[in-house]
């Protein structure tokens, strides 16, 4: 089969922006001016519309692509049920729910050496309905070998947040590169077309796949004009493209090899010419990347610990003002100077479910080291289900100084928070043998009382 090699100045050239619309070509005089899809397209290419949203959706929140190819996507024999064992495909109606805290200790790569990034995808836990766009799926991935060059994957059931925590992921998409390392995140829209090649060796990291609408940045409100995720720091591709156009047959050893998720199941096509066709396109319905370095962290100057959306960086909202199906939040490192002020994140019960990672080094309210939660792994605190700092973190920040101190250096927890129930798979209860039995015991069974009832106060006779 034909490699195109690429130097590095062709493949990561990148347009910036985020949800604006753009446009790339590799070969110049690709992309039609005054029309989409005139009669003829310059160089003998296709036109070939991808749209993320109905047609009618309006202006504002449509999104769509024009794609100017070698060959249609259509052009292809019918999908059959892939042979393909990946843990990354579960029957919704067997998920387990359950009130219990969850936390487990990092996914390690002893059985990914030989699994790629769709092979060593992985469902934790989810909740809703693919077939009516409806919630979300929340993953682990581990790979330990790069796709197969005549392979490509995408997903009709969402669009996938991917948090790079462990190794670089070099991603070829339809409409270009991106080069993702560890503190970066990455979004693949429904139905694009892409290839995971690992240059560094092995990746782990986590994933959100989204059912339903897109991600958005969230609104500032009184924050005013600029902070938190800025629009111009998100990085979109450029055209780069493939001529393996039809050397081979479909059936043939050389064929590309196309699979879908679709519905939580995977279906596969070989074809004879590459997916990654694409000279040129348009649009606003494409993949970016965003460097979490960039994130401006607000906080509070004067006291109390604020509620965690501040940290927001991507948001899909429900049909329900303020309200997330999906919020992706971080802990970055930031300053705090609040005065007379429990500074770590205060004991709680939330009506949104909180699924918690660590991309590096330690979070402010939880311990690390053996046991704990650390770089790799996870924790699910359920609809409702309290929380808050281990025994240790709260005696700690109880009784600490306080002056102005930067937490989290060298370190960034993240969060996807979700307003849905999340049910957690067999494989994230039992198979991966990574939970830890003993997280709400060792975390809140030696939480201290402190009360002390005031002298002379004869307990609550002031209430007859």
């Amino acid at each position: 089969m034909p490699t195109t090699e690429f130097s590095f100045a062709e493949k990561y050239r990148y347009q910036t922006g985020f949800d604006s619309y753009l446009e790339s070509e590799a070969v110049k005089g690709s992309l039609p001016i005054g029309a989409n899809s005139p009669q003829k397209p310059a160089h003998g290419l296709y036109a070939e519309k991808l749209s993320g949203t109905a047609f009618t959706a309006p202006r504002h929140e449509n999104k769509q692509t024009w794609l100017y190819r070698i060959l249609p996507s259509c052009s292809h024999p019918p999908f059959e049920t892939s042979e393909t064992k990946a843990e990354a495909v579960v029957d919704f109606s067997k998920l387990e729910y359950i009130p219990d805290q969850l936390r487990w200790d990092p996914f390690d790569h002893n059985e990914s050496k030989d699994l790629d990034f769709l092979t060593g995808l992985r469902l934790v836990a989810g909740a809703g309905d693919p077939t009516l766009k409806q919630g979300i799926g929340i993953y682990i991935y581990a790979a330990g070998k790069s796709m197969a060059e005549n392979a490509a994957f995408y997903s009709a059931d969402g669009d996938l947040l991917i948090v790079a925590q462990e190794g670089v992921l070099d991603i070829r998409t339809e409409q270009g590169w991106l080069l993702v390392r560890p503190m970066e995140i990455c979004v693949i829209p429904r139905g694009v077309k892409y290839q995971v090649h690992l240059p560094s060796g092995p990746a782990r990291g986590y994933a959100l796949e989204l059912y339903q609408n897109h991600f958005i940045l969230p609104e500032l409100g009184p924050i005013g004009s600029n902070g938190l995720a800025n629009a111009r720091d998100f990085q979109a591709p450029v055209a780069c493209f493939s001529e393996d156009h039809g050397t081979t047959a479909s059936d043939g050893p050389n064929a590309y090899t196309v699979t879908v998720k679709f519905n939580n199941a995977l279906f596969e096509t070989k074809q004879a010419h590459t997916p990654f066709d694409v000279v040129a396109w348009h649009g606003n319905y494409y993949p970016f990347k965003y460097d979490l370095g960039r994130f401006n962290t607000i906080g509070s100057i004067s006291y109390d610990h604020p509620d965690p959306s501040i940290f927001t960086v991507l948001s899909a909202p429900s049909g329900l003002p303020g309200t997330a199906v999906a919020d992706f939040v971080i802990f970055p490192p930031r300053w705090l100077v609040a005065e007379d002020t429990f500074r770590p994140p205060w004991y709680h019960r939330n009506t949104m479910s909180e699924f918690m990672g660590l991309i590096l080094g330690a979070y402010d309210a939880k311990r690390g080291g053996s046991g704990g939660f650390v770089p790799g792994g996870a924790s699910l605190h359920n609809v409702m289900s309290g929380h808050g700092p281990d025994e240790a973190s709260y005696e700690g920040a109880r009784n600490a100084e306080l002056k102005p101190a930067k937490v989290g250096e060298g370190s960034c927890a993240f969060m996807f928070e979700s307003c849905l129930m999340v049910g957690v798979t067999e494989w994230g209860l039992k198979t991966c043998k990574k939970v830890q039995k003993g997280y709400n015991a060792e975390s809140w069974g030696g939480v201290k009382v402190h009360w002390k009832k005031p002298e002379g106060e004869s307990g609550n006779a002031h209430l007859l």
